[in-house]
């Protein structure tokens, strides 16, 4: 049993500020708020709650709990008996805010060329899959969203037949007839990923332009949504996976980290699809390189989480590719390196209604008829949702951790723009997805090993990844904590009155961020083994969740937000 935990990175990097402050006051909450009630089974959520005479509002059978209306000394009752509570926290997209220089002229010009011409299919190496007939036929693609609009090339496939299963509004929890989308982000990444319209040189738009396609509306017009949503979502997805051969999750949002990632009721959703055979596909965010700034799905250890990777305007060229300076940046707290890939994010053509919010507030990127022009770790996320679905109409058989093998094993590293090394490890991950590699490898047992989702899940076991633990301590500066506590996320000295934050080497004057060789000279990154053949991607720690405290209560900011359209400049 591990009694000692090392961390070898900041901790506040992928917390909310807000969670906590300086001064040691917890955040007030008020008086009466939606919760997220968790117990060992739904049963004993739902008849917990109905003793203290408390309305419940949904089900939420996937993560064994229910959303209800507590006031205070509720949420205090349910605690003393053991149960997890945490807010059903708003999820709302980033306020969207026009660039500093709108771009306008090159804008247009990229318009022009990008909507005459298919790229992004070219970009992930999907091009050689289309030749020899591979369209992502039979495979369903679920995106968790906005909503879909209900265009002929999402409607229907290359042959017009119809592909659309529809929409479930997880919103108010009702299966629709049919599609809208008055944001047009979800209709974006549809159509990134499957869109069956042809160019001027008869290439298709979208990389697996025959896949099934299925809407789950999560978020509001506005783009404004909450946990429940997103969970009822994920639980569709699960329930119909079978009926509907969904394969494929596309979950283009990320929410600040504010609790370990298995404490987090959205990552428990996540790991149930996965452990149903569904791959997860998630973004990793837009706070740029910024250590520590993936979100919540994306620290997710089990799910594939995509940053972005952009053509550097030459579309040709992938030799001068780079990676977008929104693209968030790992590891995560729990010291798990992400993103694992790379996905074409940087200035991504889809279809768009022109009359979508998205369009009206920015129609310098609107050709005015059908195509938008957007950037995000959304669209990268979008793109590898695309290159799975031709994966897995080769291979039909492949468990997600082995389309998480594949992708990893055969992704291309880029370099940084000088071309002189490798970027880090934290931004891209294994590097950017090349499909057809992914397909002709043989490549197994690379990704999520040591890890047991079902152990996980039950509360037996969790984990730490290799950068979060050194069993011997030689990888200084690092400090030690012991968790038997439960103390170290809210009320510990890591936080707020240790050196980590304010006063220690680690995060200001240390070596470990710039000089130390962790970092820039050391073996891990160029010369060491950790790339391709080393333990980083492989070996995980376990913690005893006793000492993680992980029964404990766990307090989220109710103004957790979750990014949907987030609004970045094209890069």
């Amino acid at each position: 049993m591990m009694k000692k935990v090392v961390f070898l990175f900041s901790l506040v990097g992928a917390i909310s500020v807000s969670l906590l402050n300086l001064s040691g006051k917890e955040p007030s909450l008020p008086d009466t708020a939606s919760y997220i009630v968790m117990a060992s089974d739904v049963e004993t959520a739902e008849s917990s709650v109905r003793e203290l005479k408390a309305s419940i509002t949904r089900s939420l059978s996937i993560i064994n709990g229910v959303v209800a209306d507590l006031d205070n000394s509720q949420v205090s009752a349910l605690r003393e008996q053991g149960l997890r509570v945490s807010p059903n926290a708003s999820v709302k997209s980033d306020s969207i805010k026009k660039p500093t220089d709108v771009l306008s002229s090159k804008a247009s010009w990229r318009q022009i060329a990008q909507v005459d011409q298919s790229v992004i299919p070219y970009q992930m190496g999907a091009l050689p899959m289309h030749d020899a007939g591979w369209y992502g036929d039979a495979i369903t693609v679920a995106i968790i969203d906005t909503g879909i609009a209900g265009l002929k090339h999402l409607n229907q496939d290359r042959y017009n037949r119809w592909r659309f299963y529809g929409t479930y509004n997880a919103v108010n929890d009702t299966i629709e007839t049919f599609n809208t989308d008055t944001s047009g982000h979800g209709t974006h990444l549809a159509s990134i990923a499957v869109n069956s319209q042809l160019d001027i040189f008869d290439r298709y738009y979208g990389i697996a332009p025959d896949s099934q396609l299925l809407s789950i509306k999560a978020f509001d017009d506005s783009g404004a949504g909450n946990y429940m949503s997103v969970i009822s979502g994920i639980q569709f997805a699960i329930d119909y996976k079978d009926a509907l051969n969904i394969r494929v999750l596309n979950l283009s949002f990320s929410a600040p980290a504010q609790s370990f990632y298995w404490d987090d009721p959205v990552n428990i959703a996540a790991m149930k699809a996965w452990q149903a055979g569904i791959v997860v596909v998630t973004s990793a965010g837009n706070e740029g390189a910024e250590p520590m700034s993936i979100g919540v799905p994306g620290n997710n250890p089990y799910v594939i989480t995509v940053g972005a990777a952009t053509d550097n305007d030459t579309v040709a060229d992938q030799s001068d590719d780079r990676i977008a300076k929104f693209s968030s940046m790992g590891p995560t707290m729990e010291g798990f390196a992400k993103p694992e890939i790379l996905g074409y994010g940087g200035h991504a053509v889809g279809l768009m209604d022109p009359y979508a919010s998205l369009a009206v507030e920015h129609p310098e990127f609107h050709d005015g008829l059908n195509y938008f022009e957007m950037s995000g770790t959304s669209q990268a996320a979008a793109t590898v949702s695309g290159a799975i679905a031709l994966l897995l109409e080769y291979h039909p058989h492949l468990t997600p951790d082995q389309v998480k093998c594949r992708l990893m094993a055969t992704a291309i590293p880029i370099m940084t723009p000088d071309g002189s090394e490798y970027e880090t490890t934290f931004l891209q991950g294994a590097g950017r997805v090349d499909v057809t590699s992914a397909v002709l490898t043989t490549a197994d047992n690379c990704a999520n090993q040591g890890l047991d989702i079902a152990a996980d899940l039950a509360g037996q076991k969790h984990y730490l990844g290799t950068l979060a633990y050194s069993e011997s301590g030689d990888m200084q500066p690092a400090v030690e904590m012991l968790l038997n506590d439960g103390v170290l996320w809210r009320d510990g000295v890591l936080w707020r009155d240790g050196v980590l934050w304010r006063d220690g080497v680690l995060w200001r004057d240390g070596v470990l961020w710039r000089d130390g060789v962790l970092w820039r000279d050391g073996v891990l990154w160029r010369d060491g083994v950790l790339w391709r053949d080393g333990v980083l991607w492989r070996d995980t720690f376990i913690v005893d969740p006793a000492e993680l405290g992980s029964d404990s209560p766990v307090e989220l900011d109710l103004s957790i937000a979750t990014h949907t359209a987030t609004w970045v400049e094209p890069d």
